[in-house]
């Protein structure tokens, strides 16, 4: 498991994460999302909802893994989507995530 995908169990172990469509809609919302990450095999429509969002609400969005290791590091099954709540975290995943292939903030 990379680092990336650790820190993220790490933040859900801490309640500081939310996954799936709804909960990370509303973390967006209500301004609690520091970071939204969106797994590459999310449908189109699913990318486009969370970028639309994230745009409006001036939430960094990147584009990182699959529905399967996202889901599998939440301790959860597929995630398509998924909020990081807390900055020091956001800040620990972003350039973990950078090196690979990354969406423009």
């Amino acid at each position: 498991m990379d680092k990336v995908l650790s820190l993220l169990g790490l933040a859900k172990k801490a309640g500081k994460a939310k996954s799936g469509g709804f909960q990370t809609d509303r973390a967006v919302k209500d301004g609690t999302a520091k970071l939204v990450i969106v797994a590459e095999d999310a449908s189109d429509r699913t990318k486009k909802q969370y970028r639309d969002a994230c745009a409006y609400y001036n939430v960094p969005l990147m584009i990182y893994g699959t529905k399967e290791t996202l889901g599998h590091a939440m301790g959860e099954e597929l995630r398509s989507g998924m909020a990081v709540l807390d900055e020091g975290l956001a800040r620990a995943i972003l350039p973990g995530i950078r090196k690979g292939k990354t969406e423009k903030e």
